[in-house]
């Protein structure tokens, strides 16, 4: 059995209290269609993709320039027989230094090969850490997903 969790990590020039500001901007490099709050512990928010994917987070874990965890308490992912797979499940934004870069490591966990969602999450969680939130680090535009309308 492969218990490993998704992890990404990212090198950036960006100085921690970027990371983690950009990590809060949640809207601005996951998706639009959020609603409630994600910069303080207990924050709540939900997010939306269409009808394939619904979750609501709780920060959990709250710790600036350094680390945020989110649990998920609720989620709906149509295109798995479980649909609830991600219920109970963490997403840890670790922030550091790493020679002259600041390190933001990514874990899912729970989010291990042994699941359904593993493959398509994975890929996706790519997509939004390297990609869409190290572009918002970086440069500081994003690409979230769109509201549709």
């Amino acid at each position: 059995m492969n218990n490993k969790n998704l992890t990404i990590t990212v090198d950036v020039d960006q100085s921690a209290h970027e990371v983690f500001n950009a990590v809060c901007n949640v809207t601005q490099w996951w998706t639009e269609d959020l609603k409630g709050k994600t910069k303080a512990l207990n924050d709540e928010f939900t997010v939306q993709f269409e009808d394939v994917h619904y979750s609501k987070q709780k920060l959990i874990e709250v710790v600036p320039d350094k680390k945020i965890v989110w649990l998920i308490t609720e989620s709906r992912l149509s295109f798995l027989e479980n649909k609830e797979e991600w219920n109970d499940t963490r997403l840890v934004f670790d922030i550091s230094a790493h020679g002259d870069k600041t390190r933001l490591t990514f874990t899912h966990i729970g989010l291990v090969p042994d699941i359904e969602c593993y493959k398509d999450c994975s890929n996706a969680w790519g997509y939004y850490i390297s990609g869409s939130l190290a572009k918002l680090i970086t440069s500081g535009k994003g690409q979230p997903e769109k509201v549709k309308v």
